[in-house]
């Protein structure tokens, strides 16, 4: 799920999310169109999502205000599990056709940590490993000449801040 603040209201957002007893390493705070990915692992059901998570986070939302937009993303096709906290994410729109193709690519760069296709505004989601920013540029530059059948991508640096 990934959520989009008023200006400012991030750090009040994080601090209600931490309320609800998601794990610390699974929200993110990312530098982009997006501000905190939250990601729910072990999921049994929609139901449950929508029970244990969807309905307490949109409450959060409401509180002054302080979320403008949220995405939800449903996984279709898992990438593989990962524990490394990520320097990015990068979200990819991909032609129908080519889906699988592109998260076998993805794997097969070493600095893609994982690749979920998903249901949702994007077709998959990677985490990124790099070790600043001029490396992150030569990792997506490379994504995007060996993945294919990319038509857009958006890429957010994961915050340094520890939450």
């Amino acid at each position: 799920m990934c959520l989009s603040c008023k200006a400012g209201a991030y750090n009040k957002v994080l601090h209600d999310l931490m309320k609800l007893d998601i794990p610390r390493g699974d929200i993110f705070l990312l530098f982009g169109p997006i501000d905190i990915l939250v990601q729910f692992k072990g999921l049994k059901s929609l139901d449950e999502f929508s029970e244990k998570w969807f309905t307490p986070i949109r409450m959060v939302c409401c509180k002054e205000t302080l979320v403008t937009r949220t995405m939800t993303f449903v996984v279709v096709s898992e990438g593989t599990s990962y524990a490394e906290e990520p320097f990015a994410f990068t979200f990819l729109n991909v032609q129908p056709q080519q889906l699988e193709n592109a998260q076998k690519a993805l794997m097969n760069v070493p600095e893609v940590i994982s690749a979920d296709i998903v249901f949702g505004p994007y077709d998959i989601i990677s985490p990124l490993r790099a070790e600043n920013q001029a490396d992150l540029e030569r990792v997506v530059s490379h994504i995007h000449e060996a993945v294919p059948g990319i038509e857009g991508a958006a890429t957010t640096i994961v915050a340094m801040i520890r939450i």
